[in-house]
């Protein structure tokens, strides 16, 4: 029998999907169908100081986590894990076999001392206790080694290799491996905590099970159907299988299945994990994971402009996640400064005493078609479409501030043009183009919606009246778009909704707005 170990980290690493809140029923359940698997260890969460829920798998102390643990264990063991600067050691009481068994404590590179010491703490209350370093691929060799030597002189249960940002590689792990198994106690179990962003983690475990030395104990990472932030981990049933079939366990892996039928698939639901170019390119680039989602939530960019500007982080901002620091490479990416001041009064000449009809993407155009060519066929309006075309419309401009939208119009043209901010020249040469800048951002903040982006466009050019239809706002339930690729899961909708309404109201105390359709953001309702 192989001394290879797996822990289950489902309602721990898996709570980021969900905010931990399994609910207490469906948290007995999960332990318990993993316990009839047989795994070696079951992760049940955080300990964080915390408001203890017990729907949640965040505990202040061990005597919470009494009643979610079964009285039958088998061989099964249970652990916690503690950021050491987000629970006071205090609070834990000492090691008495009822509770977990295991604590496995995370700290950064620039806070080692602090938080070998309270490795040291917890192993001083009796507990196992894993020495889980964030970021390994991080660290020189030089640094694993300083790093080694300090935890030999604490002798933990287990030193971990943890894959935080995903960039392992085959070649990464071998050498970190190495000196780990060189250098470390041999007293010391190695661990392995591995991510999915190179759709690797599967075949790096098998990899690691082929290089582990024969004599030295190791305990591999792994969740239901691979449950985790996106985008995600081991599959628990995938590593399951292969132990079984080339290391002679004996796992149940049935439990398991029926406990992602039973509770993990539905979770999929809220935020979907697995792989994702976006995350594949933090993790080639060893980046917190939080520059990549910060990317993607804008919805504007294209996968290789998101390349372009993790490319562009500096060294020193890679591990830990600067939000500031990332809008400054995104509006600088963003921003191709243009002389515009033609195209602006050729449109001021054109536009003046003009009627005004923005048409926004929304799926009430299909619903209000009718109404709108009526209001058309009587007004004849100079008629702005927002990142997208429809051909019964028949658009005198197609307003695009979006490289993947730009892109998908397939060469469809406004009657008058195509008009473009400048954002956009690196993927067109449109004439008419005007500063991203000036119409993304102002004392406010930022906004790219491509709606308010023209509105502030208007009002540039002298306009204080225009009518608008499909600017619906984003709805939980039915179609947002008149077309299904425009959809976007990475949208944050009620907070999309949040943020226009407050440019809505701005742009309303210097314009009137006329809503042909219905519009979360016409507060005049």
């Amino acid at each position: 029998m192989s001394n290879i170990k797996l822990l289950d980290c489902t309602l721990r690493d898996g709570g980021y999907i969900n905010d931990w809140n399994f609910g207490y029923h469906t948290i007995k359940s999960i332990i318990r169908k993993l316990v009839d698997s047989q795994v070696d260890y079951v992760e049940i969460g955080f300990l964080r100081d915390c408001v203890y829920d017990r729907d949640r798998t965040l505990f202040n102390n061990c005597a919470q986590m009494a009643p979610i643990l079964p009285e039958k264990r088998g061989n099964t063991m249970f652990a916690a894990m503690a950021l050491h600067n987000k629970y006071t050691v205090d609070r834990l009481e000492p090691y008495d076999g009822r509770t977990i068994d295991a604590v496995r404590v995370t700290f950064h590179d620039y806070d080692i001392d602090e938080g070998l010491a309270f490795v040291r703490r917890v192993k001083e209350k009796g507990y196992k206790v894993f020495c889980n370093p964030i970021n390994i691929m991080g660290y020189s060799d030089e640094k694993i080694l300083e790093l080694l030597k300090k935890v030999n002189d604490i002798r933990p249960y287990a030193f971990s290799i943890v894959d935080t940002f995903g960039s392992m590689m085959r070649g990464d792990l071998q050498r970190i491996y190495s000196l780990v198994e060189h250098n470390l106690d041999p007293s010391v179990t190695i661990g392995l905590h591995l991510h999915e962003n190179l759709a690797l983690s599967y075949s790096l475990a098998q990899d690691f099970i082929g290089i582990k030395a024969a004599g030295r104990g190791s305990v591999i990472d792994a969740s239901m159907l691979g449950m985790g932030r996106v985008p995600g981990n081991l599959c628990l049933e995938l590593i399951m299988d292969y132990m079984n079939r080339t290391q002679g366990a004996v796992y149940d892996v049935n439990p398991v299945l029926d406990g992602i039928d039973d509770h993990i698939a539905r979770l999929k639901q809220i935020e979907p994990w697995g792989y994702s170019t976006a995350y594949a390119l933090s993790a080639k680039y060893n980046l917190h994971r939080n520059y990549a989602e910060f990317l993607l939530n804008k919805g504007r960019l294209r996968a290789k402009q998101i390349n372009q500007i993790l490319a562009s982080i500096e060294e020193h901002k890679k591990t830990a996640y600067d939000e500031k620091y990332a809008e400054e490479l995104y509006r600088k990416f963003q921003d191709h400064e243009v002389d515009d001041s033609q195209v602006l009064s050729d449109l001021r000449g054109e536009l003046q005493g003009c009627e005004i009809l923005i048409l926004a993407p929304g799926y009430s155009l299909v619903e209000k078609k009718e109404e709108i060519l009526r209001f058309i066929e009587r007004h004849h309006p100079v008629i702005f479409s927002t990142n997208f075309a429809l051909e019964e419309y028949c658009p005198d401009y197609i307003f695009c501030s979006n490289a993947a939208r730009y892109e998908a119009l397939e060469n469809k043209r406004g009657k008058r043009g195509v008009l473009i901010t400048s954002n956009l020249l690196d993927v067109c040469d449109e004439r008419l183009v005007i500063n991203y800048s000036g119409l993304c951002y102002d004392e406010k903040g930022s906004c790219d919606n491509s709606v308010i982006m023209l509105l502030k466009l208007l009002l540039r050019l002298g306009i204080h009246e225009a009518y608008v239809a499909g600017f619906d706002g984003y709805r939980e339930t039915g179609d947002n778009y008149v077309t299904s690729y425009m959809a976007n899961q990475h949208t944050r909708g009620q907070e999309v909704n949040r943020r226009n309404r407050r440019y809505v109201s701005d742009i309303r105390r210097q314009m009137q707005l006329v809503f042909l359709t219905d519009s979360v953001y016409d507060e005049s309702e």
